[in-house]
């Protein structure tokens, strides 16, 4: 069967819908790749795209993606509630079939090689493929967001790019790298009071030694606290163990889940011993399983 790799690309614009549709036909341009959804949040002011395909062909169109958010977003008139660096602000590259991680991360490592020698971006490898320990961690290198990374940029502190210029220009930065299927996973609170959101968020996170292979943010989306997450491992803990657990922490401020939302794709095993009425998930497809994609033979 073929090599497949799936690049869960994030960009610096929700609200444009000329500049996400533009993006997403960049990506699509590069022969050999099939993307598999596009999604837009005007709050957090952010778009993932998702597309697979064989190692040769996902890096073309990474690149393709990495320069149309280029030419198409201003960094310097962004704004949005999610942290970010860059008009392409992260490049995961994720191995589905017949890949290895090490694949990946080669991958990885020469795409971002190409986006800072041919576009001119500050990239930094994370996750996987970095090559300096204090970019491994995504939100090390998203501390202080735009405005913060070019102050340390020019002061030599941590994080500093791996490969193009050692300065920020108008589209910021682009994080590169490999990692294992991560699961976006929003939970919208019946509260406006976005302290809760931050609580929940300290509280079930691994690095306030809450729960392992969760990272959580505290937000005000759409008029509602909101917990954004990142479940880095859902076989470590699940997405009901992790609902199940902001349903308790919430109830101690006398709040609850009003709905949640998957962004990008899942595989069907994330959805074992839960369901989708009682994750409350509002967006939810068969298109958002990549079995539902990876099974048509691709």
């Amino acid at each position: 069967m073929q090599p497949i790799v799936e690049c869960v690309a994030n960009f610096s614009e929700g609200r444009r819908r000329d500049v996400i549709a533009a993006i997403a036909r960049a990506i699509a341009s590069a022969a050999g790749v099939h993307v598999l959804g596009v999604e837009g949040d005007v709050y957090h002011n952010r778009s993932v795209v998702s597309f697979i395909g064989a190692p040769e062909y996902i890096a073309r169109a990474a690149i393709e993606g990495i320069r149309a958010a280029a030419d198409l977003i201003d960094m310097r008139k962004h704004h949005g509630q999610h942290p970010c660096i860059g008009a392409a602000d992260v490049i995961p590259f994720v191995p589905l079939r017949n890949v290895t991680m090490a694949e990946c991360i080669q991958l990885a490592r020469s795409t971002g090689e190409r986006a800072g020698a041919e576009l001119g971006l500050p990239v930094f490898l994370y996750g996987e493929a970095a090559l300096q320990e204090a970019n491994r961690e995504l939100a090390a290198i998203r501390r202080g967001g735009y405005e913060g990374l070019a102050v340390r940029m020019t002061t030599g502190e941590p994080p500093q790019p791996d490969f193009g210029p050692p300065t920020l220009g108008r589209a910021g930065g682009c994080i590169v790298g490999a990692r294992p299927i991560l699961i976006a996973f929003n939970v919208f609170l019946n509260t406006a009071d976005v302290r809760v959101a931050q609580a929940i968020a300290r509280t079930i996170r691994e690095s306030s030694g809450g729960l392992p292979c969760v990272k959580a943010l505290g937000l005000f989306v759409k008029g509602k606290a909101q917990v954004s997450m990142n479940l880095t491992d859902y076989r470590v803990t699940s997405l009901g163990a992790v609902g199940e657990r902001i349903r308790q922490e919430a109830e101690c401020f006398g709040a609850g889940i009003e709905s949640s939302e998957i962004i990008g794709l899942i595989p069907r095993a994330a959805l074992a011993g839960t369901s989708i009425s009682e994750l409350r998930i509002t967006n939810f497809a068969p298109e958002k399983l990549l079995e539902h994609h990876l099974d048509k033979g691709l």
